[in-house]
């Protein structure tokens, strides 16, 4: 029996590694990479030489045997994401299932990821809440946030840049004025940016900017929270 170790990678400042997860990836046979050149900076950051291979979403499904076939053989594996925790919005589901499947261990190594840190940094009741990771670009969106907006709960969203205007406008439709939201970006770095308030506030400023650059995650309250 070997193990599959989901490793989580800082998801901005490199200093959020931590020394557990270093001596992990020190001690695995070989690391599976989301992207191996990202991954590169970290891994030399860290003087951690192992090899690597690629697995992420357009490989996943092929990659997976082979990373079965390395634990069969008694090797012990690291997977890790871009930025994270593997399996989070990113690949990993399909390689801890197979590897239990096959008799293996999976051991995650828990780090910084960017849905409870923007939970936690926002303000909004984090007690109960809703993950929908990145929704859909066309079929089942409005439904999605349709969803959302009648939710009573918090929930959370994954979106990316160029997105995230069209998100917020979407989200006014159904949820109106005042709604209180909050726009964590780029969450750890050098220029973090959490901007909390209602929805038709928030709206404006965001339309007001020449442009939106950065990861971003969007909380939003559930429906009926007021302060």
């Amino acid at each position: 029996m070997a193990t599959l170790y989901l490793v989580a990678t800082p998801i901005g400042n490199l200093n959020d590694f931590s020394p557990r997860a270093a001596e992990v990836l020190k001690s695995v046979d070989q690391i599976a990479c989301e992207d191996t050149r990202t991954s590169g900076v970290l891994l030399q950051h860290y003087q951690i030489n192992k090899p690597t291979f690629s697995f992420h979403q357009h490989n996943e499904h092929q990659k997976v045997g082979h990373i079965v076939n390395l634990l069969n053989s008694g090797l012990n594996i690291a997977l890790i994401s871009d930025a994270g925790m593997p399996g989070i919005s990113d690949p990993g589901f399909l390689a801890a299932r197979a590897a239990h499947q096959n008799g293996h261990t999976v051991s995650a190594i828990p780090g910084p990821d960017a849905l409870t840190t923007a939970l936690a940094a926002c303000g909004l009741p984090c007690d109960r809440f809703v993950f929908e990771g990145f929704l859909p670009p066309k079929k089942g969106r409005q439904t999605r946030i349709r969803a959302i907006a009648d939710s009573d709960i918090t929930s959370v969203v994954y979106e990316s840049p160029h997105k995230l205007l069209r998100f917020l406008k979407q989200l006014h439709e159904f949820a109106g004025d005042e709604r209180w939201v909050c726009v964590a970006r780029e969450l750890t770095k050098k220029f973090e940016e959490i901007d909390r308030g209602q929805l038709g506030e928030l709206c404006k400023r965001w339309s007001e900017r020449d442009s939106v650059k950065g990861e971003i995650v969007v909380v939003i309250s559930g429906n009926g929270y007021s302060e």
